[in-house]
């Protein structure tokens, strides 16, 4: 790829995260749905006819930030889960350095989950549900559940992923003297769960 080239495509990633960053910013106010085409051109510096060589809509770009949001998240997480000593406080708390990390992407998120825009609402119940079942996969190699049908373990990561993204969406409306409460209490209630789990029998 020749210099110019490179620079180029170096100008539309940029102009493509502005995009992105500006509709996060935006949707903070009014939510998704009331942003229009020619606002969110605007935040990235380009016309509003240039916003076709990123997206093919908004509804793209939504699902973009949603899916790459998420993905990051299920990534980390991943990789966590290859620390043998990780505990499920600890992966619960990591979630929430993860979306301290991105506070404007998980407000964003945890608007839209219920918000006006079908396409995202969509894209988040996806990605919600391939948490689901990659936390599935690890509960299938719990010895202690090894009994257990794949419709109960899915019911269970059901409910610890709901749990969490409903502690989530109060921590990031929370006054930063809140936080450490609501994070304690996601872990106490997805330890709940877990000891439900020893006696549960279908």
């Amino acid at each position: 790829m020749s210099e110019h080239a490179a620079t180029r495509v170096e100008r539309k990633e940029r102009t493509r995260a502005a995009l992105l960053e500006g509709t996060l910013a935006l949707a903070a106010d009014r939510g998704f749905a009331a942003l229009s085409l020619r606002e969110i051109a605007r935040s990235a510096g380009i016309v509003p006819t240039a916003f076709y060589r990123h997206f093919t809509s908004l509804d793209e770009l939504g699902t973009t930030l949603v899916e790459e949001g998420v993905r990051q998240l299920r990534l980390a997480l991943r990789e966590m889960r290859r620390t043998p000593e990780a505990r499920l406080a600890d992966t619960v708390r990591f979630v929430f350095d993860q979306v301290d990390e991105q506070r404007d992407l998980w407000g964003f998120l945890i608007r839209e989950r219920h918000g006006g825009s079908a396409p995202l609402r969509g894209a988040i119940a996806v990605e919600m549900q391939l948490i689901v079942r990659e936390l599935v996969v690890d509960l299938s190699r719990v010895r202690a559940l090894d009994s257990w049908s794949p419709d109960d373990l899915e019911l269970a990561a059901d409910l610890i992923v709901s749990t969490v993204a409903d502690r989530i969406a109060d921590y990031v409306v929370a006054e930063k003297r809140e936080r450490a409460r609501i994070v304690d209490r996601a872990v106490l209630q997805v330890r709940l769960i877990a000891l439900g789990m020893g006696t549960w029998r279908t």
